[in-house]
């Protein structure tokens, strides 16, 4: 799978991608409200990618690597996955969820890679309300999911901190 955008090319990971996986995972500032760990191995980051491919295969739809087309690189990753554990008592729905290198950051990568991951979930995947999560601290993507078009319906707790719960339906798109 493919999808193209003006700057952008999200597609699906590919085994040699695991040296940007982990320069993203390993770095304080792009974990920061993730609410794991940052990432010390980076073998890590290879079994991430052996995780993604698995859900393309058994769900049909997971993260795309984001490949900006000025330079070719994986800035970072975007697009939707299927809730398999639940997840604020939602489960089997899909869940638009990002993330890039700071290099990328304040460039709009996020909310264009996000227009194409919710379009392709509606017109393609048919869904009729796609969800997102934002840490309650983390303002710049809790703006990102609101221009997205995501209504805030609840907040959760996780180990470290307050959640917002985002839902976006097909007819509010």
């Amino acid at each position: 799978m493919i999808i193209e955008t003006k700057r952008l090319i999200l597609r699906e990971f590919e085994d040699a991608d695991f040296e940007q996986i982990f320069l993203m995972d390993s770095d304080p500032e792009v974990m920061k409200y993730v609410g794991v760990p940052v990432s010390t191995n980076i073998g890590e980051s290879k079994n991430i990618i052996k995780l993604i491919q698995k859900q393309y295969e058994e769900n049909g739809v997971g993260r795309l690597a984001v490949v900006e087309k000025e330079s070719g690189h994986v800035i970072g990753w975007s697009g939707l996955k299927l809730l398999t554990k639940e997840i604020n008592g939602y489960q089997n729905v899909l869940e638009l969820g990002y993330r890039f290198l700071p290099e990328s950051w304040g460039k709009g990568y996020a909310v264009e890679a996000g227009i194409a991951s919710l379009d392709y979930g509606f017109n393609e995947l048919n869904a009729e309300t796609i969800y997102a999560c934002a840490h309650s601290e983390h303002d710049v993507s809790n703006h990102i999911l609101r221009k997205l078009g995501f209504e805030k319906t609840g907040e959760f707790e996780e180990p470290d901190g307050i959640c917002f719960w985002y839902e976006l339906r097909r007819e509010k798109k």
